[in-house]
């Protein structure tokens, strides 16, 4: 924007004349009139007084881009990195402020700049970085104003862990609010400022529900990836694959039926007998410890829903009738020890 556009909408914001603009510069009002249609700029001696009478800071006014396109954004960024294998840190530091200075509306470069900036010091080790502190803040908290999220996350996150390093738990807490309750970044955070405080119930319970929530994710992902080796005949694949949830299962101690269901699928497209018979057998024999990982160690904090007395039961009555499909297992027909298993004649 230009600054004669700048002009006409803070005044116009203002509810205020060109007229009335002009008395309070001690210009004519074709001056002003001149400025706003691109004729003419104010003299400098007239941009702080031209500022403070639109209530606007000299880097608005002066902002003749609002913001940049990413890669323009990419292209500063790129020469901050340059520049600091080449100039000091106070340097750097200057530079970047001219150039948020130049483009004070573009939330990303300033919450970008702000995080390169905060690093460099920090794994650097720059002498007397505190000094830097106070502009280094302002530009995150510009960041948890942006309509971005992954800016306002961004700049969250950065806040969060310069209070937290500085002790103050309080005030590193209040950064969370900006965490969509769906992050699991925001759950681990508020575990870690548990511990930090001595809240160490709440610590491990956050904790273990971000481990039990990770391992649902995990075995979710990999069953969408086996079902996807299946359909593709992708057998090897697919006995890879369900190696793999059987060992996630176990390491998260989920036990022993949640470690083999799956494979039962892939042995009913193998049509492979003898393994369908084994896992059809052990996952009925496990099933009265299904929930046994509500007794693990490993969520000994958490506090799970109480199961039905008779989940077992209906469980077990679900299982053999899926057993009982002759669609399905009609290839285990005449085998008399699946017949006893499921307690029906198939074929």
């Amino acid at each position: 924007m230009e600054i004669g556009e700048t002009i006409r909408k803070y005044r116009k914001e203002k509810e205020m004349t060109q007229e009335q603009l002009a008395k309070l510069l001690g210009v004519t009002a074709s001056a002003v009139n001149k400025w706003e249609r691109g004729g003419a700029c104010p003299d400098i001696t007239l941009l702080l007084p031209l500022a403070r009478a639109l209530s606007v800071s000299l880097d608005t006014l002066l902002s003749y881009q609002e913001s940049l396109g990413k890669e323009e954004v990419y292209e500063i960024l790129q020469e901050l990195k340059e520049r600091m294998q080449q100039d000091s840190y106070q340097e750097v530091f200057g530079w970047v402020q001219d150039k948020i200075h130049t483009f004070p509306n573009c939330e990303e470069l300033i919450v970008q700049a702000a995080v390169v900036l905060n690093a460099y010091r920090i794994v650097n080790a720059v002498p007397e970085s505190e000094q830097y502190d106070g502009q280094i803040l302002d530009w995150f908290e510009q960041g948890l104003a942006s309509g971005d999220e992954e800016l306002r996350v961004m700049a969250a996150e950065a806040l969060y862990t310069f209070y937290l390093s500085r002790q103050d738990y309080e005030k590193a807490g209040a950064y969370l609010q900006y965490f969509s309750d769906q992050n699991p970044e925001k759950k681990y955070r508020q575990a870690l400022l548990y511990g930090r405080l001595g809240q160490m119930e709440e610590a491990y319970r956050t904790y273990e529900e971000l481990l039990y929530q990770e391992q649902n994710r995990a075995m979710m992902i990999l069953n969408g990836i086996y079902i996807l080796a299946l359909q593709e005949e992708d057998l090897a694949r697919a006995h890879y694959i369900a190696d793999k949830i059987e060992q996630i299962a176990g390491s998260f101690e989920m036990g022993r039926y949640y470690e083999v269901s799956h494979r039962l699928e892939l042995a009913v497209k193998e049509q492979d007998k003898e393994t369908c018979l084994k896992l059809a057998g052990e996952m009925l024999d496990v099933l009265p410890d299904i929930c046994g990982f509500t007794k693990s160690p490993l969520y000994s904090h958490m506090t799970f829903k109480k199961v039905e007395e008779d989940f077992g039961g209906t469980m077990r009555e679900s299982l053999l009738k899926y057993f009982r499909d002759e669609e399905t297992f009609g290839f285990m027909e005449q085998d008399e020890r699946w017949e006893q298993l499921v307690g029906c004649k198939c074929g």
